[in-house]
């Protein structure tokens, strides 16, 4: 390590006067660069200037050793000093600086009269010693100023750190009163000063600061209208609690930077939602107005038709775009635990909860959307507190007190009977009311077929990139029976057929042998089926929509869109068939 004595000038100065007025001789304190720090009488004029290089401070710093001249021109030190010569000094004592065994600089001693020589070759023993004490409480004070230094650097760097971090940060002492803080902590907090008691800045209690010895996390506060989690640290000496460092969050910076790093950042616009059937398109026309809405969104159809594509497009094209969209399937969750993944709870809430606690869905999704899924599956204890949720647009965690209020937009979807479920008591009327602002009905596959080749090629390429294969072409037949087939799977289904098939393909073109089984079995049975009627099939499927959606207006509705036919029509051949 380097060490620069010039940075305890103050120290080496009071040395210097106890040294000369002991000893009465001139004196002088070079660096181990053999700069002149220090010097008295004749040399006084040359401090910060460079003593020869081969003078006696260098052979001191070389040898690490004291010495005293008793004969200039004589000693050893003296024979290549380019002053040897001229020298005009009586007698010297030098005495090196060190700290372990680094030289940083040299004392010396100068008599220039018989009369100091003789005092020092009389007291040469004693003279020495005692410089070399004072070159040791050089040293002391070298490496007090450098652990000075270190400290300070630390303490910067500390308080840089301090100020870096981001989030406020609050020192409380045992009597209640702010003694340290950050500066995001001043930022947030216009009343924070030192001296001040801690609740007159943020209203926590001393008493809830002090009560225990364990860091306690999560706990809430509110302060301007602001939600802040805190933790807090208790600092314990001989048992007791002598300061306490508190670390506080908003709540809506912990929701930004939990999104930021897991949220669904999966755009999806109506343009990517593949098919150009009347029927589809129709849907489509009604999800990009309910997306210009912020009005509660009921999607209904089969599973696999692609009820969350349309629940994301209509975020992704709402002014609720740039905000999280948090999806959350209501059935594959078990039911002990669904309440606290929608809304969350505090720490000590229940039996295996999460230390910390955790942030509901619901509160994830501030701002933003959340999506429902398979709401039809939703407990009937927690469709009544999911109803005062989506109508007083506030939260409470289990195990708190505290009323979150929210601004999330909520879509649901379902492949049930939600109609059937309310009169079978297995649905709130209330909350299937309160879902159902913007009813909006995915077709089903089979009920869109002419889409079936666009969802073909859009597969083929996804899995040909995606299996690092080069499947080109399909045969005509194959894409009959894709064409034909029911798809009780909807688009999930022929999507896993097709990835089936190229996987079963080894060369660019599909055909009967690359389908999976059942598939090829229903098209060798068609060759037999019976051949009915245009009529007998249209009263069947009419009959067939009407036993699905129910014998209601609303039903009917569903009834004649699925079907894709005019409402007039509809009734018309309702009445024809006598049905």
């Amino acid at each position: 390590m380097k060490y620069n004595i010039s940075k305890i000038i103050n120290s080496l100065i009071g040395i210097t006067d106890a040294i000369k007025s002991v000893l009465n001789l001139d004196l002088t304190i070079v660096d181990s660069d053999l700069k002149r720090i220090i010097a008295t009488g004749r040399y006084s004029k040359e401090i910060g200037k460079k003593v020869d290089e081969n003078s006696v401070f260098s052979y001191a710093i070389e040898n690490k050793k004291s010495f005293i001249i008793k004969n200039p021109k004589q000693h050893i030190a003296c024979m290549n000093c380019s002053k040897r010569n001229n020298c005009e000094e009586y007698a010297e004592i030098c005495s090196p600086i060190k700290i372990e065994d680094e030289v940083i600089g040299v004392i010396g001693l100068i008599a220039f009269t018989s009369e100091q020589r003789d005092m020092i070759i009389k007291n040469d023993i004693n003279i020495l010693l005692f410089l070399d004490k004072m070159s040791e409480l050089i040293a002391t004070e070298m490496i007090e100023e450098n652990n000075r230094q270190k400290l300070l650097t630390q303490s910067e760097e500390l308080q840089f750190l301090f100020d870096s971090v981001n989030s406020a940060i609050i020192s409380v002492d045992k009597s209640g009163y702010v003694i340290k803080y950050n500066n995001f902590a001043k930022n947030k907090f216009e009343k924070l000063e030192k001296n001040l008691m801690i609740n007159e800045v943020c209203s926590i209690k001393k008493e809830d600061l002090f009560k225990n010895k364990k860091i306690s996390y999560n706990n809430e506060l509110e302060y301007e209208n602001k939600r802040y989690i805190y933790t807090k640290k208790p600092i314990v000496d001989n048992d007791s609690i002598i300061e306490v460092v508190i670390e506080l969050k908003e709540v809506k910076s912990l929701i930004n930077t939990v999104n930021d790093i897991v949220g669904d950042k999966t755009a999806i616009k109506f343009k990517d939602i593949i098919g150009n059937s009347e029927i589809l398109n129709q849907t489509k026309k009604i999800a990009k107005i309910a997306s210009k809405s912020n009005s509660t969104v009921l999607i209904q159809g089969e599973s696999g038709v692609g009820k969350e594509l349309f629940a994301r497009a209509i975020h992704y094209e709402s002014n609720k775009k740039n905000k999280p969209f948090v999806a959350i399937n209501c059935a594959a969750i078990p039911e002990s635990l669904l309440e606290s993944e929608l809304f969350g709870y505090v720490e000590g809430s229940f039996t295996g909860a999460i230390k910390n606690g955790k942030i509901g869905k619901f509160e994830l999704a501030t701002n933003g959307t959340i999506f429902l899924d398979e709401i039809g599956d939703l407990p009937i204890h927690l469709q009544s507190k999911l109803l005062r949720v989506i109508q007083e647009k506030e939260i409470r965690r289990i195990g708190s007190n505290n009323v979150v209020k929210i601004n999330t937009r909520v879509i649901a979807a379902t492949n049930k009977n939600l109609e059937k479920m309310v009169e079978e008591k297995q649905f709130r009327e209330d909350l299937y009311y309160r879902l159902n602002v913007i009813p909006l009905f995915v077709p089903s596959l089979r009920n869109r077929t002419e889409d079936v080749p666009l969802l073909v090629k859009y597969f083929l390429n996804k899995y040909n990139e995606k299996l690092n294969k080069n499947v080109i072409t399909i045969d005509k037949s194959v894409l009959n029976i894709l064409e034909t087939y029911s798809w009780r799977g909807n688009i999930r289904e022929l999507e896993n057929t097709i990835e089936f098939a190229i996987n079963m393909t080894e060369e660019v073109n599909i055909d009967k042998n690359s389908l999976p089984k059942k598939l090829i079995k229903v098209d060798k049975t068609t060759d037999n089926e019976e051949i009915k009627s245009i009529e007998t099939v249209e009263k069947n499927e009419i009959i067939k929509a009407i036993n699905k959606f129910g014998k209601t207006p609303l039903g009917y509705e569903k009834a004649y869109l699925t079907l894709k036919i005019s409402r007039a029509t509809f009734y018309r051949k309702m009445k024809k068939y006598k049905i």
